[in-house]
C-alpha cells in the first residue's frame, strides 16, 4: 500500500513543508483515542505520539491531530513506534463546540472529501438538527450526503415527503433512504463511496451508524447495540475516532454519536446553509434593517407570503445568536488563557535570575 492509496493526493503534495519532509516521513492518523494516537503509511499501522515540542506549541485544540489529519512522523525501535513532528495543512476540517458549559474546539475529522449525514427515520428524524450538521460540514468546504436509515419502518408515502421536506427545506438532492433491516438501498449507498476519498459518518447514537459500516466491511468488526425502547434514543456503541478502509479503496470514519451540536466562528457555514435567507436581507429596503417589523423588509415579506419556513428562519437565527455568543466566550477564554500564559514565562525568568539560596 502507497500513501496514495490512503490519501495522499497531489493537494498534499503542494503543500509538503520542505524542511519537515528532509527529516521525517509522511503518515495519516486512522485512530485517536485521548492523547493515543495509530497512524498509518508505507510501512503498516503503528502507534505514535505526539513530541514535547508540538505539545509545548500548542495552544488550542486545533493544534493537534484529528483523524483523517497527515502529519510528519520519526520511526523508532525497527518502525514500531512513531513520534509526530508537525501537521500538514488541512484540506477540510470538520469541528464542533466542545460538549458541555466549556467553549472551546473538538475536532471530529480531518481532510474529508463527503461528509454523510445520518438520521433514521423514527424519532431521530430532525430538520433543525440537519441544518446544524450542514452549517459544520459547509463551514469545512467539504460535500454532504443524506442517508436516512430505517426505511422499513415507514410507508413509501410518508418517505417520499420526508424526502421532498428535506429537499425544499436545504436545497440538496442528494437523499438516499436505505434499511439495515431488510437491506433495501444498501447496495446505493455501496456505490455512493469512491476508491481513493475520504468520507465521515455523523449522526446521533441509534440511527444504525455501525450496523452500516458493518454492511460496508462485510464483518462485524464494529460493536452495535439496540435502541432503548423507551424513548428511541440511541446508547454510544462507537468509543473512538477510526478511519476505516474498504475493500472498495474507499476510506471512511466512524465518529461516537454526536448528541450536542454547538457551531461558533461558522459564518461561511451560516452564509452557506442559509444562503435564501443572505439573498432576502441584502433585498431589504433599508440596509439596517432589523427583520422584524421595517417596512420593505424581504425577509418578514417572504414568512408572511409562505415562501420562508419560519422555523427555517427561527433555526438561523437561533444558530447565529449562539454562534456569537460562543464567539465572544471563546475570545475571552484565550485572551485569559494567554495572559496566564505570560505570567508563568514572567515567573520562570524571574527565577532563573535569582541568585542560589535567594528564597
Amino acid at each position: 500500500m502507497t500513501i496514495a492509496d490512503i490519501g495522499f493526493s497531489d493537494w498534499f503534495k503542494n503543500n509538503i513543508n520542505q524542511d519537515l519532509i528532509t527529516f521525517y516521513q509522511p503518515a495519516r492518523i486512522i485512530s485517536v483515542a485521548r492523547d493515543r494516537y495509530i497512524i498509518k503509511s508505507e510501512l503498516g499501522e503503528i502507534p505514535a505520539e505526539i513530541s514535547g515540542k508540538l505539545l509545548y506549541n500548542a495552544t488550542s485544540p486545533l493544534d493537534y491531530p484529528a483523524v483523517g489529519d497527515w502529519v510528519y512522523v520519526e520511526f523508532f525501535d525497527d518502525n514500531s513506534f512513531a513520534v509526530i513532528h508537525g501537521l500538514f495543512p488541512r484540506k477540510t476540517i470538520l469541528k464542533r463546540k466542545t460538549p458541555g458549559k466549556n467553549v472551546d474546539f473538538q475536532l471530529i475529522a480531518a481532510n474529508i472529501d463527503v461528509a454523510l449525514i445520518m438520521q433514521s427515520l423514527d424519532r431521530d428524524y430532525s430538520l433543525p438538527r440537519l441544518e446544524r450538521y450542514l452549517v459544520m460540514i459547509n463551514e469545512a468546504g467539504a460535500e454532504s450526503l443524506i442517508l436516512l436509515s430505517k426505511q422499513d419502518l415507514i410507508e413509501d408515502e410518508e418517505l417520499k415527503v420526508r424526502i421532498a421536506e428535506i429537499q425544499e427545506r436545504t436545497g440538496l438532492q442528494n437523499i438516499y433512504p436505505f434499511s439495515n433491516t431488510n437491506g433495501m438501498g444498501i447496495e446505493t449507498v455501496q456505490q455512493l463511496l469512491h476508491p481513493g476519498k475520504t468520507y465521515c459518518l455523523l449522526g446521533s447514537s441509534g440511527v444504525g451508524k455501525s450496523t452500516l459500516l458493518n454492511t460496508l466491511i462485510g464483518d462485524d468488526l464494529i460493536k452495535t447495540q439496540a435502541v432503548r425502547e423507551f424513548d428511541s434514543r440511541g446508547r454510544h456503541t462507537t468509543t473512538q475516532r477510526q478511519l476505516i478502509f474498504l475493500d472498495s479503496s474507499a476510506m471512511i470514519i466512524d465518529n461516537p454519536g454526536l448528541r450536542e451540536l454547538g457551531n461558533f466562528e461558522v459564518e461561511t457555514g451560516l452564509s452557506t446553509t442559509f444562503s435564501d435567507i443572505i439573498t432576502l436581507t441584502e433585498n431589504c429596503k433599508f440596509s439596517n434593517c432589523s427583520h422584524e417589523q421595517e417596512k420593505g423588509c424581504a425577509v418578514q415579506k417572504a414568512l408572511k407570503d409562505g415562501s420562508l419556513s419560519r422555523e427555517r428562519y427561527r433555526n438561523y437565527i437561533k444558530m447565529q445568536k449562539e454562534s456569537d455568543y460562543y464567539e465572544m466566550s471563546y475570545i475571552e477564554k484565550r485572551q485569559k488563557d494567554k495572559g496566564f500564559g505570560k505570567m508563568v514565562k514572567a515567573v520562570m525568568k524571574n527565577n532563573l535570575k535569582r541568585p542560589r539560596g535567594d528564597f
